[in-house]
């Protein structure tokens, strides 16, 4: 059974990515095989596919964290060939071969229903972004978050997971903020439910460990000297989700805003997200969280053979919004 995949390796200490014609047993093994329909483009990929970022762990393998289709074989009794169903993070595309191939051969523990009230291309207009996007959404209302403590904050803002978040939050009834570097990105912000626009070279983070409190709570994609001002800027008992490094691994600040204003800092892995989490947030991403601006979010689909030339737009920081790939 052949399939064409767009496959990375690395070769002489490069890593390497390319098509190629692969047959399903050549993929990582598992307990259901999906014809592929749709995946998409992460940051994540793209810093995989170009070598910017060491994400695989394991070479070669085949390129995609996300993927929607339909069940082919399963030997699983909870799918059947038919069966519509996605997949997000679960190892795809760091140990496992992922989304970027027109079959894929996975664990059935990692595979996810789509939800009623979604399809395969709106499941990828999605995909990880949404999916992280909605998980830190969960997590800081389960934390105590809610509209009344005040305006939430998204940094990195016109990538998938901060557009998400916006369209998620304002959905909910938050007043959102977005922080953004770039200054020709406003209007699009606001048509996605942001209701004031920062931008980013316009901002004294201050050097204080207690700066004035202006948030009820924030979603991070960049972290270093930006995560370290949220700490010190967000209201007595606000929550931080932490779901990225755009601008660094590092943090310094102090403990003062975590015992005197009580912020929570909470880590977003959406990876290794256990199963019935996983299924409870896909199921709120088809209801309560359902984005309403998605057709303004997703601003490229582009076939599976022109997948290859379009990574270096996002270790470049030019994309705007989601890509979505149609592969079958």
């Amino acid at each position: 059974m052949p399939l064409k995949a767009f496959r990375i390796h690395e070769e002489n200490g490069r890593v390497v990515a390319r098509y190629e014609t692969l047959e399903l047993s050549d993929l990582s093994p598992g307990d259901v095989v999906i014809r592929v329909s749709w995946s998409d483009i992460n940051y994540k990929d793209a810093l995989a596919a170009t070598g910017a970022g060491r994400i695989l762990r394991k070479y070669p393998l085949v390129g995609g964290i996300d993927l929607a289709g339909v069940v082919e074989q399963s030997s699983d009794a909870r799918y059947a060939p038919g069966d519509r169903v996605l997949v997000t993070g679960c190892d795809l595309s760091e140990t496992r071969d992922g989304g970027y191939a027109e079959l894929a051969r996975v664990p059935g523990d990692s595979v996810v229903p789509i939800p009623a009230g979604l399809d395969e291309r709106t499941a990828m207009a999605l995909g990880t972004a949404g999916f992280t996007a909605a998980l830190a959404i969960h997590r800081m209302e389960a934390n105590g978050q809610t509209p009344s403590l005040g305006p939430v904050v998204v940094t990195g803002a016109t990538g998938g997971v901060g557009s998400l978040a916006i369209d998620m939050l304002d959905a909910l009834g938050y007043q959102v903020i977005a922080l953004t570097g770039k200054a020709d990105a406003e209007s699009y912000l606001r048509s996605i439910g942001a209701s004031q626009v920062l931008l980013r070279q316009s901002v004294d983070y201050g050097s204080r460990p207690l700066e004035r409190a202006q948030f009820g709570g924030a979603i991070d994609n960049v972290g270093s000297d930006t995560l370290a001002w949220l700490t010190r800027t967000v209201h007595y008992g606000g929550n931080i989700a932490s779901v990225g490094l755009a601008g660094g691994a590092k943090l310094e600040t102090t403990v003062m805003p975590f015992i005197l204003r009580a912020v929570s800092l909470l880590g977003i892995n959406s990876v290794a997200t256990p199963r019935a989490t996983r299924l409870e947030v896909w199921k709120r991403i088809a209801t309560d969280l359902a984005p309403r601006h998605l057709s303004r979010i997703v601003t490229r689909e582009i076939p599976f053979d022109l997948l290859a030339g379009s990574f270096q737009d996002y270790v470049t920081g030019k994309i705007v919004g989601r890509t979505v790939v149609r592969v079958g």
